[in-house]
């Protein structure tokens, strides 16, 4: 980014030019992204970046580090140690998964099949993004956010102290894993590692832990076993929803059908591709 060393540029300008190089290295949304990161540094709203004084020496330095960090492609939110999720800010950084915005429809379907003073759990749960929406969005709920990476696990409970979500770390497809609780959940979420190995990502991908993203057996060694799991868990009737990658759409709702589901279906995201897969646990006969 050019430098002027009388420190005469506005942040308008100062945007501008880092909106330049990032677009120059591929990033997708470079305007958005040079704005929030001027916001984070500034402490100023977006909107008021176009008409601020410009920064000193000491914020022009901080920001010129940050954009170019953003231009090696480290996720935004890892600069700025905070994920925008529905109607909330997570905290995420290194060892964690940062929440995408295609997960809020999987929120959005959970919120729409539990029922009040409903009991959850939310499966892999990274950030705790799933279960800190839920429980923030429906306080009458009771949920457990089940998480077995202890890196990530100590972001997740800092995400959901304060919501009543009760933090489990603990490998979600054990069969001793909330046992306690095996025939009495009335909802299942997950966002498990889905991804088959051989699948091109984004480069901040590559700055998400890899055991959170990929997956063996085309993507799918989580999702068959936690299906069963969740099974174990729900009562009769109770429901389970999971994201998997655009390559399942046909497999997913294949999994819960021999796992005990009905009612079975896929979901696509908000660009059509396949996205999650939900499916309700068998009545007894």
């Amino acid at each position: 980014m050019p430098n002027d060393p009388d420190g005469a540029v506005t942040w308008a300008e100062a945007v501008a030019a880092a909106a330049s190089l990032l677009a120059a290295a591929g990033v997708a949304s470079p305007r958005v992204d040079a704005e929030l990161l001027a916001a984070h540094v500034s402490g100023l709203k977006r909107g008021q970046l176009l008409v601020a004084d410009g920064p000193d020496a000491a914020r022009r330095a901080e920001f010129d580090a940050l954009v170019a960090r953003r231009a090696t492609r480290e996720p935004l939110q890892h600069l700025t140690g905070s994920a925008a999720f529905r109607y909330g800010e997570l905290a995420v950084g290194p060892g964690v998964f940062v929440p995408r915005p295609e997960t809020e429809l999987l929120v959005d379907w959970a919120l729409a099949h539990l029922p009040e003073g409903g009991t959850v759990i939310d499966a892999c749960s990274g950030s705790g993004a799933v279960a800190y929406a839920i429980a923030t969005e429906r306080p009458d709920a009771r949920v457990w956010a089940v998480e077995m990476d202890p890196d990530a696990f100590e972001w997740l409970e800092s995400n959901l102290e304060g919501t009543g979500a009760v933090p489990v770390l603990a490998d979600a497809v054990a069969s001793g894993t909330l046992a306690e609780l095996d025939g009495q959940v009335d909802l299942v979420t997950a966002n498990p590692p889905y991804v088959p190995f051989e699948i091109e990502v984004a480069p901040e991908v590559d700055f998400d832990p890899s055991g959170a993203v990929y997956a063996a057996e085309a993507g799918l060694a989580v999702i068959q076993p936690l299906a069963v799991r969740a099974a174990g868990w729900l009562r009769p009737g109770g429901w389970f929803g999971f994201e998997h990658d655009d390559t399942h759409g046909t497999v997913a709702p294949e999994i819960l059908r021999v796992s005990g589901f009905t009612d079975a279906e896929d979901h696509d995201d908000l660009a059509g591709r396949p996205r999650f897969a939900t499916g309700r646990l068998g009545l007894l006969p």
